[in-house]
């Protein structure tokens, strides 16, 4: 089958391209490691055109609706923010993108903005809208982890608030380029370590830069397993999040969309403080929000 439109996730350090049936199906999907930040402006069509290669024909004008950081100031061309309160932004309030090639048809995603406290998602709003066309009725928290973890308010169809927390940036910095790179296996689980230490940061958060010297320690003196490291400074990080996030997910009915491992680590963290957690997949509800940008236009 011939895709009826391209959907793309461009991220900072990832390209993820699907080509689409008019419908929402995935007829296949193509990863590339050009992110927006190696990229110039000038090179995100000829990236774009190499990816797809193969799937475009003369004479045929394929839509192309992007998602993600490729609207960022230093991307391919700068896309609006929306500021909250408000609905996930949509096709209507996309940038147009002109292009040399005329096989493509490009329409970049806004983001979401926030001015108290100051905060901003590029791409996340995308997932966030596939959240609501999945589930139109929820209220609640969409809770989004990955580099840098998302917690969103959502009711009445709208995006109220919400808060940024660096988390995953700060496990990629301190288990490889800080002193606990000696330490930290660079794979594996151990989930009682996780939890232990997750408890131990949500109950004294003021301690954690303490806690986190200790595996250093522990693994000087007595030989901490590297595995065991690595699932502690996960619990330690994410419960210094948790910490400070309670006020998004207590009481809360939560969705968690990401990568498997890490949306399952966030869900076993709430489901110890009994919140009541539904995970979905990440690459369902992007495309799922893709796909809803695509039927406006086409609608249009």
């Amino acid at each position: 089958m011939k895709p009826d439109w391209i959907a793309v996730d461009w991220g900072t350090t990832h390209l993820r391209i699907w080509l689409m049936t008019a419908d929402g199906q995935a007829l296949q999907r193509i990863d590339s490691n050009k992110g927006m930040a190696g990229l110039r402006p000038d090179h995100f069509e000829p990236v774009l055109i190499d990816a797809l290669r193969d799937h475009l024909e003369p004479g045929v004008t394929l839509p192309v609706v992007i998602c993600g950081m490729a609207g960022s100031r230093q991307g391919w061309a700068e896309a609006r923010y929306v500021s909250v309160p408000c609905k996930p932004p949509g096709i209507d309030q996309a940038t147009h993108v002109p292009t040399r090639d005329a096989r493509i048809d490009v329409h970049i995603l806004p983001g979401i903005k926030q001015d108290k406290p100051a905060d901003v998602m590029r791409g996340e709003e995308t997932q966030i809208a596939g959240v609501m066309q999945i589930d139109p009725d929820f209220d609640g928290i969409v809770c989004l982890p990955g580099t840098h973890c998302k917690w969103a308010h959502i009711s009445a169809g709208e995006v109220v608030s919400f808060r940024t927390f660096l988390t995953g940036e700060m496990f990629g910095l301190l288990s490889e380029q800080s002193v606990l790179r000696h330490s930290v296996a660079d794979d594996g689980w151990d989930g009682d370590a996780f939890t232990d230490a997750l408890d131990q940061a949500m109950s004294r958060p003021a301690a954690v830069a303490a806690e986190l010297f200790s595996l250093r320690a522990e693994a000087l003196l007595t030989d901490l397993d590297p595995v065991t490291a690595r699932s502690r400074l996960s619990g330690l990080l994410i419960g210094l999040e948790l910490a400070a996030a309670k006020p998004y997910w207590l009481g809360q009915d939560v969705r968690i969309a990401g990568a498997a491992k890490i949306a399952t680590a966030y869900a076993d963290a709430l489901s110890a403080q009994a919140v009541p957690v539904t995970i979905l997949d990440a690459e369902t509800v992007t495309l799922a929000g893709l796909t809803a940008a695509y039927k406006t236009l086409q609608d249009a």
